[in-house]
């Protein structure tokens, strides 16, 4: 009896968990069938057709932070050592070398790859390992309990993948920006598509909404299009600059003493060093280029008026609260990634449920508060794992590339009920999906 776990989205997370449960299978230790259902292809959002990047920027995090990162499994007694040494075997490095670019990567002083190039890494962890990928895109999420045994189905328009577990990973779809179809505002997807091309963007006065790392790597391409001035429009009283020494990152590879943390320290410490902030790089361009400044603010009404877009902010100023106008040529909504972008999937049986185990109304706090040792959802069964909103609870790591094997650990360490491993049923063999 193999569980099976399905993981939405063919990301870095899905391929470090695929890889690790293909190696212990290798040492002849059980571990769930993964299967990721991906709408694109694997590692799809680290390049141009994902619509979150032109694939040429350099990534953000060290290369060497891969899917076995930190190297410190805990899954196997006696027999961890082995463990890590078969997931070196995928790693960065061992890509490099079995590719032929080690020996330059290495005389090029180890420079960051680019999002392609990163991509690229996770295509070959991917293939290495026989990661199970089914094409189509998630369009409902329900539980089925007709066996007696509970289990997530999660629907494409072609098929209904049963799974003792669900994963939801991925930033949400890019796509979406607060005035949508209007030319002269543009979604995250929509600028890196223009981004790509040839043409260069002309305009006197933009704006680009957002003050972390999507807005910071929208910031980084617009520096050499023709733009006279660029504002930056987030809620922060400045643009705060990433913490990235040793004790910073050493929150992100080693979450060990993050439990004895108040809440409040928590949400400083992710304040100050991953939400609503820049990279060091970043920000040492933006010191060279006088065309941009920031202003403090929400966002909340746009409207186009007079051949501009004009943005109403919403400030806080002591006990009052401000609105002012500000216009603007064109408008990059680039506020950024969605954690809960997968609650519209949720069919009611699932709401339903989630609610149960939460005991109160779902949002994104009564998610975040509840998310447990193995990045799941407490009190909830089948098993709901959420890496994405894990950070307030298990450490600011697990959202985002800094501790890929560490995060695949604790989601194979989870028990998941045993189901028989039933082949992927047609979606018109059932209900019709809406």
């Amino acid at each position: 009896m193999t569980a099976t776990l399905a993981i939405i989205g063919a990301g870095a997370k899905a391929v470090a968990v695929a890889a690790k449960a293909a190696v212990l299978r290798d040492m002849g230790i059980a571990a769930p069938r993964v299967v990721a259902i991906e709408r694109t292809g694997i590692a799809a959002n680290w390049q141009a057709d994902g619509g979150w990047t032109d694939g040429q920027h350099r990534l953000g995090t060290s290369p060497e932070k891969d899917v076995g990162f930190p190297y410190r499994s805990s899954l196997v007694p006696r027999r961890n050592g082995e463990l890590d040494e078969r997931m070196a075997r995928l790693s960065w490095q061992a890509y490099l070398i079995a590719t032929g670019q080690f020996a330059e990567w290495v005389d090029r002083g180890r420079p960051a790859p680019t999002h392609r190039k990163w991509s690229q890494y996770l295509r070959w962890v991917a293939d290495t390992c026989g990661m199970n990928v089914v094409l189509g895109e998630a369009t409902k999420l329900t539980v089925d309990g007709a066996d007696g045994a509970p289990r997530w189905a999660v629907h494409t328009p072609e098929r209904i993948v049963p799974a003792d577990g669900l994963m939801v990973t991925g930033p949400g779809q890019p796509e979406r920006s607060i005035l949508p179809g209007h030319p002269r505002v543009m979604s995250i997807a929509q600028f890196w598509h223009r981004a790509a091309g040839d043409e260069l963007i002309r305009a006197e006065r933009v704006a680009v909404i957002g003050g972390g790392e999507s807005a910071a790597s929208i910031l980084n391409e617009l520096f050499r299009h023709r733009v006279s001035t660029i504002t930056v429009i987030s809620p922060q009283v400045t643009l705060f600059t990433r913490g990235e020494g040793f004790f910073e990152n050493n929150l992100f590879s080693d979450p060990t003493d993050w439990p004895n943390l108040t809440l409040q320290e928590r949400r400083d410490a992710i304040e100050r060093t991953d939400r609503g902030v820049f990279s060091a790089r970043v920000q040492e361009a933006l010191l060279s280029d006088d065309r941009v400044r920031h202003l403090r603010g929400r966002v909340a009404h746009a409207v186009p008026r007079d051949g501009r877009i004009r943005l109403t902010l919403s400030t806080t100023h002591g006990s009052e609260r401000l609105e002012t106008v500000h216009g603007f040529d064109l408008v990059i909504d680039g506020s950024g990634a969605d954690a809960m972008w997968f609650v519209p999937l949720l069919a009611q049986d699932a709401l339903d449920l989630l609610e149960l185990g939460l005991g109160r109304p779902l949002d994104a706090d009564s998610l975040q508060e509840a998310i447990g040792y193995d990045l799941a959802v407490t009190n909830v069964t089948p098993k709901l794992f959420l890496p994405n909103l894990s950070g307030l609870t298990q450490g600011p790591g697990f959202p985002n590339l800094s501790c890929l094997g560490l995060l695949s650990d604790r989601v194979l360490g989870a028990q998941l009920r045993p189901a028989d491993d039933l082949p992927l049923r047609r979606s018109d063999e059932h209900e019709p999906i809406r």
